[in-house]
């Protein structure tokens, strides 16, 4: 029997998990410049960040799916949700540990290491933690909820730069890259203690170990197809989230090196590591403010209602970021501005209806556009252009999610478990924009994100007509709408 309202003391500390991915991903953007300087690395070098940190999410799939086979049980069906999650971040966990010989020793190998064993354990949380969302309430509002865990994720990807920013440079000069390295070993050290205390909070809490939901969906539905991978929304779905996490990622990974090539038009020289971390904030914030908006249908069914909150909650995750700057004590000066960027956001939630194939189409449209404003554009204004991607990316995620898994039935956890799998998007793609950049240079190499995002447009059209087919009609099955 379906839930009808969300179950907030289940949610509540299982998005906990979402905020730690946003944290320590969002936290790379800083690494990369340092490393780059630190390690004497080329663009495409330094890019191998990302590389380590999401290629780990492909490896941890594989390894789920052969200990599945192994078992020949489901790994997460046989020891349970809540006990998957709390695994999932003992092995992040573990993996920074490695910080600190990393640093000792001055190896950047080693370095890459640590990240790829925190994105292990990512990888099983997040082939838990991403349906079970969707279980906690009525299926209608699941991508909401997804789209809501989203918004705490990017809670995280706002505050983690700054802090690790901080931790970095605090009190030490930019350029002085011997104290940066030395200084990641405490704050990661921190966030491995955080891991286990959030795996002992999940231990204690009231999550199921396999919910209601899914386990009805497993046994009723979708028993036509011998295979997940029978499914064409689900392929081409894998390649959009391939893109999709690719084209998020290396928007901001890339932006540090471009931001470093322009002059700041207020001191007259060029942009320094410690000037662009708000801008990478406010890239990541720009996603929170998405999916803030995004999931006001998982809050209330009244229409008037809704209507508010739909101006109300982009501008409050807006106060978030400018809240958390101003305790940083960085010039907020700059940033006012923004908030008529916002604007075109709202407009694009309103025309999707809810719906989530336009949905994707909007925004991936609006995605072009902002790229190619950023590539064609000069100073703050290309600036903004590609922060604002941050917007457009916002909600896709969900959307992408729900279209690919859609009429599945019982091949849900393992469509879920090869999307998971296309993670590894944010390291490939980043990395070849960075490649890409030595060739044309780094504003140019953004046309890497104008052909992600018409990608993401075209699976928004064809899988319409997919689903269409199948007997799913979105415009009927969603009832509200944005």
């Amino acid at each position: 029997m379906e839930t009808q309202k969300t179950n907030w003391a289940q949610f509540i500390p299982l998005v906990t998990v979402f905020f730690f991915w946003g944290f320590v991903a969002a936290s790379n953007d800083i690494l990369i410049p340092v490393f780059k300087k630190a390690f004497d690395l080329t663009q495409g070098q330094s890019q191998l960040v990302s590389v380590a940190f999401y290629i780990a999410y492909t490896v941890g799939s594989i390894i789920y799916m052969l200990i599945s086979l192994a078992i020949r049980k489901d790994l997460v069906n046989k020891i349970g949700y809540k006990n998957g999650l709390a695994l999932g971040l003992a092995i992040s966990a573990l993996g920074t540990l490695l910080f600190y010989p990393a640093a000792n020793l001055h190896s950047f190998p080693l370095m890459l290491s640590g990240l790829f064993i925190v994105a292990l354990g990512f990888s099983l949380q997040q082939t838990v933690a991403n349906p079970l969302a969707i279980a906690l309430g009525p299926v209608k509002t699941g991508s909401q909820r997804l789209t809501l865990a989203g918004g705490i994720n990017n809670l995280g990807t706002t505050i983690g730069p700054l802090i690790v920013s901080f931790a970095i440079f605090g009190s030490a000069a930019s350029e002085n890259t011997e104290m940066s390295i030395e200084s990641v070993k405490i704050p990661y050290l921190v966030l491995g203690v955080a891991f286990l205390a959030v795996a002992i909070l999940l231990k204690l809490s009231s999550l199921p170990e396999h919910p209601d939901t899914i386990e009805e969906s497993v046994k009723d539905e979708g028993a036509v197809r011998s295979s997940a991978l029978k499914y064409p929304q689900l392929l081409l779905g894998m390649l959009a989230i391939f893109i999709y996490v690719g084209v998020e990622v290396s928007t901001a990974s890339n932006l540090p090196a471009y931001m470093e090539s322009i002059v700041n038009s207020e001191t007259g020289v060029l942009y320094t590591l410690k000037e662009i971390s708000p801008y990478i904030s406010l890239y990541w914030a720009s996603l929170m403010i998405g999916r803030w908006t995004g999931a006001v249908e998982a809050f209330t069914d009244n229409m008037s209602l809704q209507k508010v909150l739909r101006f109300l909650a982009p501008y409050l995750a807006f106060g978030v970021f400018l809240l958390v700057n101003a305790i940083a004590k960085h010039d907020l000066t700059p940033f006012y501005i923004y908030g008529l960027i916002i604007l075109v956001l709202i407009a694009a939630d309103m025309a999707s209806k809810g719906n989530p194939a336009r949905m994707l189409l909007i925004f991936s449209a609006l995605g072009i556009v902002a790229t190619a404003v950023g590539m064609f554009t000069d100073g703050i204004v290309s600036i903004y252009a590609f922060t604002s991607v941050g917007l457009f990316c916002s909600t896709l995620w969900p959307c992408i999610f729900t279209l690919a898994v859609s009429g599945l039935g019982r091949h849900t956890s393992q469509g879920s478990s090869f999307l998971i799998m296309m993670i590894m998007g944010g390291g490939i793609v980043s990395w070849l924009q960075g490649i890409v950049s030595e060739s044309i240079g780094i504003q140019n190499s953004y046309i890497v994100g104008v052909l992600c995002f018409a990608y993401l447009a075209f699976y928004a059209w064809r899988v319409s007509g997919i689903l269409r087919n199948q007997g799913i009609n979105f415009d009927k099955k969603i009832s509200g709408g944005h």
